[in-house]
């Protein structure tokens, strides 16, 4: 029976500000809903995940400004050339220290009560991010650092998911086993190959069927896992 569950930060916990880069987005001409940017944010995931293959890393500017260049492609109707300006521009802005600290903060629906339920249930709970060194940082100013057991922050480890040496630390951070663990995360290759490469258990969130192929579980989100993970344990 699982007995620890690694969850990853952005697009599991929390959620980009979709308001703050519609603004920013329109400081370069295009107005976009939020909404609209939410949605193609999730169609860009697969093509982020085959450039972690590739190689690239989470924390990179030019993956970044790739990840960008995919959701203004799936937003909008424009030529390549204005994608590339775009993508150039808003990356540029929203690097910036004063955006970039606000970019990642919004928790997602149910975040909370999940991670206490299965804290109540339980479970062991850790963070497993790809990040810059601030997401404990960020757990804490959002009160979700008390629900947690341990944090595992790329910058601080050393490693990247989906690199093994990473969740090799996580597992013996809290003393769990690999075949009791399961990680929940939004990228297929950090998340789910970098999971299983050390014997995890791996499920993949996808909110909108963006990822139709995989060879993983999914759940749109985590109050969904939470749900699945308690019915199973009741």
């Amino acid at each position: 029976m699982l007995d620890t569950v690694f969850l990853d930060a952005g697009n599991t916990l929390f959620s980009m500000d979709f308001e703050l880069m519609s603004e920013q987005l329109a400081l370069l001409g295009p107005h976009c809903a939020p909404d609209r940017l939410a949605r193609a944010e999730a169609a860009a995931r697969p093509a982020v995940s085959a450039r972690i293959a590739a190689g690239g890393s989470t924390e990179s500017r030019d993956t970044f400004r790739f990840y960008l260049r995919k959701l203004l492609a799936g937003a909008l109707e424009t030529d390549e050339a204005e994608l590339d300006r775009l993508a150039q521009g808003w990356a540029g802005a929203l690097s910036q220290s004063s955006l970039r600290m606000r970019l990642w903060v919004r928790i997602l629906p149910g975040v909370p009560e999940t991670l206490a339920a299965l804290r109540k249930a339980g479970l062991r709970l850790v963070v497993v991010s790809n990040s810059d060194g601030t997401i404990e940082s960020t757990l804490t100013r959002a009160k979700l650092r008390p629900l947690l057991d341990a944090v595992v922050d790329s910058a601080q480890v050393g490693f990247e998911k989906p690199h093994p040496a990473i969740f090799r630390h996580a597992l013996e951070l809290v003393r769990a086993r690999a075949e009791h663990t399961l990680h929940v995360g939004d990228l297929y290759a950090a998340d789910v190959e970098g999971a299983r490469s050390v014997g995890i258990h791996a499920l993949l969130l996808d909110p909108f069927g963006d990822w139709p192929d995989v060879d993983c579980p999914t759940q749109p989100d985590l109050p969904s896992v939470g749900r699945q993970l308690l019915a199973a344990r009741s």
